[in-house]
Order: structure tokens, then C-alpha cells, then sequence
């Protein structure tokens, strides 16, 4: 059960875990020490900013390539028995991107363990997938995309969890926005998640994380085969072998930050 004496301190949470998969381990935004940051990290900081100094505490459970079944079997447990404040939940898009998932059966199993985040945290944030339409890798797949996220704002309203709606955040269908590997989010990606989820809370946030890019110079067709050639020998095919080979990039990874600590 949850610690009954967790207290929101002059309008913040106390405490933060987030759950999820390389989205939320931070895949994309490679930090100093070869850790990833991601918009995760980047949300506590701005969670850190409203709180006594040396009171907030964060733990960052994800852990990339891991499917719904492996997030709530690893890591809602672990988010139970922390039972902080705050608990965002982003799951479930490995499982769509496979061939042969239906939307249905993976909202249902997400529900579940939405319904037993609710019942032992503070707060559960639900987050929405990404509008693939710019997407060269995913945007065969908006169809499907669309289909759970309007599960899992269906599930929301249940629950009475707020949602990180990354479906109308425009400036992530920006190709700058997104890593070379066009599956995950860049630096600048992941810091306009992380300002879109303090809005969400009501939090005042130094930018608007939907303000419009700089223009870009026109490219070519030349370029845009080129970069397309690149990409698939350094990013698609590998991550080809590794579904044929039944591997994850998230093979003998673990949390980063397992438990409650100080920033």
C-alpha cells in the first residue's frame, strides 16, 4: 500500500518514479557520463525546481526494449513499494510496433496495471504515443499508434489520470526532434516532452515546448536517398537482426536510478 503520509509540498510532488522503455530511459539524449538523460530526467529537474531544497526525490525505472508484460512484471511492482508521489506510466508502444499485436488485447493489459499504479501512488501520468506521420520507420503503423492511444486516453478518464498527450505536441513530427536512428527522440525532442509534462501538472515552464522550429534550408533529393541509405545500413538493419535473433537492445540493461533519490 501506499505511505499515507506522502504530502504534495506548496503545489509539487515530493517524490517521482517514472516506468517505461527507451522513450523514458532516455534513449536518444546521451548525457556526460554515457548515461541517458531524456525527457524523464529533464521533468524531474523542473519538479526539483518547486521543492525545498534536498526534499524531492526521483528513481527511473525504464529500461529500453522492455514490452508491456516485462514493464509490469519488472518495474510497477518496484514503483508500488517506492510508492511515490508521482508515477508517469508510458508502455505499450514495443508491443504495437510488432507485427500481429492488436491494440485491443495490449490496452487491456495496460489498463490492469493502471488500475493497480492508482491504487497504491499518488498520481498516475499516462502518456500517449507519437503522431508517426513524419515518421519514415513508423508511419505505416499511425493506424494502429492511433488506435491504443485512444485507448489509453479512454483508460485516463477512468482512472482520472492526467496525460502526456504526445499526439498533439506538433513540434516532435519536426525530423529534428527525433535521433539518427528515427526511432527515438534527440536532446531537443526529449526537453520539449519533458516541458509538455510540467504543463500537464500546471507547472510554469521556461519555454513552450510547441514553438515552431527555425527554418530549414531546402534539401535535395540527392540528400534525403543519401541520408535514407545511411540510415538504413547503421539503424534498420541492425535493429532487423536483433527481432529475427529474438534480442533486445535492452538485453542486460537495468534501471538506472532503481530507487528514490535526491537529484
Amino acid at each position: 500500500m501506499a505511505d499515507d503520509s506522502r504530502t504534495e509540498i506548496s503545489g509539487g510532488f515530493g517524490s517521482y518514479a517514472a516506468i517505461g522503455d527507451s522513450f523514458t530511459e532516455g534513449v536518444g539524449d546521451p548525457g556526460p557520463d554515457g548515461m541517458y538523460v531524456g525527457w524523464a530526467d529533464r521533468f524531474a529537474v523542473l519538479l526539483d525546481d518547486r521543492m525545498p531544497e534536498h526534499t524531492f526525490r526521483y528513481a527511473n525505472l525504464a529500461v529500453r526494449g522492455r514490452l508491456l508484460d516485462q514493464i509490469v512484471e519488472e518495474q510497477v511492482p518496484r514503483a508500488m513499494e517506492l510508492a511515490p508521489d508521482l508515477v508517469t506510466f508510458c508502455a505499450g508502444g514495443n508491443d504495437i510496433i510488432r507485427p500481429g499485436t492488436d491494440p485491443d488485447d495490449v490496452a487491456e493489459r495496460f489498463e490492469r496495471a493502471v488500475a493497480d499504479l492508482t491504487g497504491a501512488v499518488g498520481t498516475v501520468m499516462v502518456t500517449t504515443g507519437f503522431d508517426t506521420r513524419g515518421v519514415p520507420v513508423l508511419r505505416h503503423l499511425r493506424g494502429k499508434i492511433a488506435m491504443y492511444t485512444a485507448h489509453v486516453r479512454a483508460i485516463a478518464d477512468r482512472y482520472d489520470c492526467p496525460v502526456l498527450d504526445l499526439w498533439s505536441l506538433r513540434s516532435v513530427q519536426d525530423r529534428r526532434a527525433w535521433d539518427a536512428d528515427r526511432l527515438h527522440l534527440s536532446p531537443e525532442g526529449h526537453t520539449r516532452v519533458a516541458l509538455r509534462a510540467a504543463q500537464v501538472l500546471g507547472i510554469e515552464v521556461p519555454a513552450e515546448p510547441d514553438q515552431p522550429w527555425p527554418p530549414l534550408p531546402p534539401r535535395g533529393t540527392l540528400d534525403v536517398r543519401r541520408d535514407d541509405i545511411q540510415w538504413a545500413r547503421e539503424h534498420l538493419v541492425p535493429w532487423i537482426g536483433r527481432r529475427l535473433r529474438g534480442e533486445s537492445s535492452g538485453d542486460h540493461v537495468e534501471a538506472k536510478r532503481p530507487n528514490l533519490l535526491p537529484l
